[in-house]
């Protein structure tokens, strides 16, 4: 493991300006990135043992994590 958070940033840094555009000016955008920080959040506290949690939770939480990247990847190529 990793124990680094995965930052939307991070994960599309050819796309800075996109996310922000899209933060500033789409509601659904904003949901789903809060919604991928809350869970991006849990994943890197599980890992890093600050709040430890059962394999399977973590593997949960980083399918919806997988799912909300996926979503946001959408929306920005559209």
């Amino acid at each position: 493991m990793s124990h680094v958070p995965h930052e939307l940033h991070e994960e599309f840094p050819q796309d800075r300006e996109r996310l922000h555009e899209l933060k500033m000016s789409n509601a659904h955008f904003v949901r789903l990135a809060d919604r991928y920080h809350d869970v991006n959040r849990a994943i890197h506290r599980a890992e890093a043992e600050v709040e430890p949690t059962s394999d399977d939770i973590l593997e949960e939480m980083k399918k919806q994590r997988l799912h909300l990247k996926d979503e946001i990847a959408s929306l920005l190529r559209s």
